[in-house]
């Protein structure tokens, strides 16, 4: 009796094993064949299944000074602007058409760790040998657009733009939008997009403005900048953000951060000339100009405390009608 009750106690835990390994071996061909996002929704035909925070790296890891950027024409701003409001107000054909002629591509993607899908508009050079480095925009395609989270110094303050993929995926609704090169990629300040308005990325974060939709723009200082701080949180040229800002400080300090209130206080790196703050406060939008010390940028928990407490914000964004 003993025996048998051995034999079937045996039995079951191989069962249950075997059951286990048919389990997670379902789970890994999900992943890896394209079946499924990681929200264990099937993935429609013709949408590309990456991991968002590895494209952004594989993107921005390429980028370097002294090269990889070429100033754009006004009808390339223009053109290239319009067709992300053409996004936005769902004439995706007219949108990719336009994008066309400016050499951009239009996918629709989904992020397998959120299971979110997103329109893709990237720049066709970016793979040449002489990128021209004009950027890409992520919209969540399972969600109304509603507001934008802005990272003009990919590769240079380092770590912003994977604080972007957490910001992006924290809350619904979103646009992320990414400068195509190093601050220092071109002739002068050519490339610093934060104070330029002839570029590529001034021209979409001033069609998202103009259309209402507040944002959150994400910047990096040296430790030795502000060495008693991990956040400077400043609302730009405007005040239009005062109240979103108050909050987003209450909650990087719940979170455990110091934060400097560039609006109760002179902080450093205050963003008052940022060219994408001044379009904003233009157009009575709020606008966010956040710097993170080197600890938050890193990566761990600290960027994911960050990102969480932003989410505080831009969930409300979310539930906020737009303009048109």
């Amino acid at each position: 009796m003993r025996a048998h009750r051995s034999r079937v106690i045996t039995i079951a835990t191989i069962l249950l094993a075997v059951a286990t390994l048919a389990a997670c071996l379902t789970v890994l061909l999900r992943r890896t064949d394209g079946g499924s996002d990681d929200a264990g929704r099937p993935v429609p035909p013709g949408v590309a299944p990456i991991d968002l925070a590895r494209e952004v790296a594989d993107y921005t890891g390429r980028f370097g000074p002294g090269h990889g950027y070429r100033q754009p024409g006004r009808a390339d701003r223009e053109d290239i602007a319009s067709a992300i409001g053409m996004l936005l107000d769902g004439q995706r054909k007219q949108a990719e058409q336009r994008l066309s002629q400016r050499d951009f591509t239009v996918r629709t993607v989904v992020d397998r760790p959120s299971g979110r899908r997103l329109v893709e508009v990237a720049d066709r050079t970016d793979a040449a040998v002489t990128p021209r480095g004009w950027g890409r925009v992520y919209l969540d395609l399972d969600h109304h657009p509603s507001w934008s989270v802005q990272v003009p110094h990919p590769g240079f303050d380092l770590g912003t733009e994977q604080l972007g993929v957490r910001v992006l995926r924290g809350s619904p609704g979103g646009i992320l939008v990414i400068a195509g090169a190093h601050r220092k990629a071109g002739v002068g300040n050519s490339a610093d997009v934060a104070h330029r308005t002839d570029t590529v990325f001034h021209a979409i974060c001033a069609e998202l403005a103009r259309r209402g939709m507040p944002g959150i723009q994400l910047h990096g200082f040296a430790a030795s900048a502000a060495p008693d701080y991990d956040v400077i949180a400043s609302t730009g040229a405007g005040t239009a953000a005062q109240p979103e800002g108050r909050e987003l400080a209450d909650a990087l300090r719940g979170h455990g951060f110091a934060v400097c209130r560039a609006w109760v206080r002179s902080c450093p790196l205050e963003g008052r000339t940022n060219v994408q703050g001044h379009a904003a406060d233009a157009d009575h939008v709020p606008f966010l100009h956040v710097e993170f010390s080197p600890t938050v940028r890193a990566g761990g928990q600290p960027a994911e405390r960050a990102a969480a407490a932003i989410a505080e914000i831009t969930r409300r964004w979310a539930a906020k009608p737009v303009k048109d």
